[in-house]
C-alpha cells in the first residue's frame, strides 16, 4: 500500500505572526532607546553643538578674513559648502558615538540584556533591529540638523564666500551628512556590542573618530596619506562634502562606500561574538 503525504503548508496566521514579530521587535528596540535618559540629552547635544560650533567657527572665519592666509582663503572659496556644513559636525558627531555605545552597554550594565536575549533567542536579529532603529533615528535627527546648519553657515559666510543649496554637490552633501551620521550610529553600536563596557567602548569610538586621524597624518609619504584617507570617520564624512578636496584620496561616494564596508565588517564581528559569548 502506498501512502500519499499531503504537502505541508504554512498557515497564513503563522506568516502573519512572523511579520508581527519583526514589527514587535523593532517597536521594542525603539521603546528601549526612547526610554534611555541619555537619548534626549545626546540628541540635544548633537543639534546644539552642531549649530553652535558652526556659528562660532564660521563667524570667526569671517571676522579674521582680512588676516587669513591666502592659501586658507583659496581653500574656503573653492568649497565654501564644506565650511558651512562641516564646521560643527566634527564635534556634534561625538554625541552620536556616545549614544550608540550606551544603546548597547546600557543593557549590559543594568542586566536587562538577559531578559532581551530570552525574549529574542536569535541574538543577531536583536542586534540588527537595535542598529536599524538607532540608525533611522539618527538619520532623521541628522537631516533635521544638517539643513539649518548649512543655511546658518552659508548666511554667515555669504559676504566673503557665498554658497547656495543649488550649487553642484551641495544638496548631496546636506543629505550625505545624515547618511554619514546614520552609518556612524551603526558603527558605534558595533563598538558597544564588541566591548560591552561603557567606558571602554566610548574610549574606543572616540579614538576611532578623533584620535587616529591626527596621528595618521604624522606618518610620512603616501602611506600615511592613504591610511588617513581610509579611516572610518575620514572616509565616511566625505559624503558630507560638496567636492573632493585636493588632499582627499577618495571621492565622496567612494569614501562613504568604504565606511559602509568597514561598518559591515565591524557589525558582523559584533554579531559573531554576541552569539558565542555569554550575556
Amino acid at each position: 500500500m502506498t501512502t500519499t503525504l499531503a504537502p505541508i503548508r504554512t498557515p497564513v496566521s503563522t506568516v502573519a505572526s512572523r511579520g508581527e514579530t519583526t514589527v514587535d521587535l523593532l517597536r521594542s528596540e525603539w521603546t528601549k532607546i526612547r526610554s534611555l535618559r541619555s537619548t534626549l540629552w545626546s540628541l540635544l547635544v548633537l543639534v546644539l553643538a552642531t549649530l553652535g560650533f558652526t556659528a562660532l567657527f564660521t563667524a570667526l572665519t569671517v571676522a579674521q578674513w582680512a588676516t587669513t592666509a591666502p592659501a586658507t582663503k583659496a581653500q574656503i572659496l573653492a568649497d565654501p559648502g564644506r565650511m558651512a556644513l562641516g564646521a560643527g559636525f566634527q564635534l556634534g558627531q561625538l554625541a552620536v558615538c556616545v549614544l550608540g555605545v550606551l544603546v548597547v552597554t546600557g543593557e549590559y550594565s543594568s542586566g536587562t540584556i538577559r531578559a532581551s536575549l530570552l525574549a529574542v533567542p536569535t541574538r543577531t536579529t536583536m542586534l540588527a533591529a537595535k542598529a536599524a532603529v538607532f540608525a533611522i533615528l539618527i538619520f532623521i535627527v541628522g537631516e533635521l540638523t544638517a539643513i539649518p546648519t548649512f543655511f546658518l553657515g552659508a548666511a554667515i559666510l555669504h559676504s566673503h564666500a557665498p554658497v547656495s543649496i543649488t550649487d553642484p554637490g551641495v544638496l548631496r552633501a546636506v543629505i550625505g551628512a545624515g547618511l554619514y551620521l546614520a552609518v556612524l550610529a551603526v558603527f558605534a553600536v558595533a563598538i558597544g556590542a564588541l566591548i560591552r563596557h561603557t567606558a571602554g567602548a566610548i574610549t574606543g569610538i572616540i579614538g576611532f573618530v578623533l584620535v587616529l586621524s591626527p596621528l595618521t597624518q604624522l606618518l610620512p609619504g603616501s602611506i600615511g596619506k592613504h591610511i588617513h584617507g581610509y579611516l572610518p570617520s575620514e572616509a565616511g564624512s566625505l559624503v558630507a562634502s560638496p567636492h573632493q578636496g585636493v588632499n582627499d584620496v577618495l571621492t565622496p561616494w567612494q569614501g562613504f562606500g568604504v565606511f559602509c564596508l568597514e561598518t559591515v565588517v565591524l557589525i558582523g564581528a559584533a554579531a559573531y561574538l554576541l552569539r558565542s559569548r555569554d550575556a
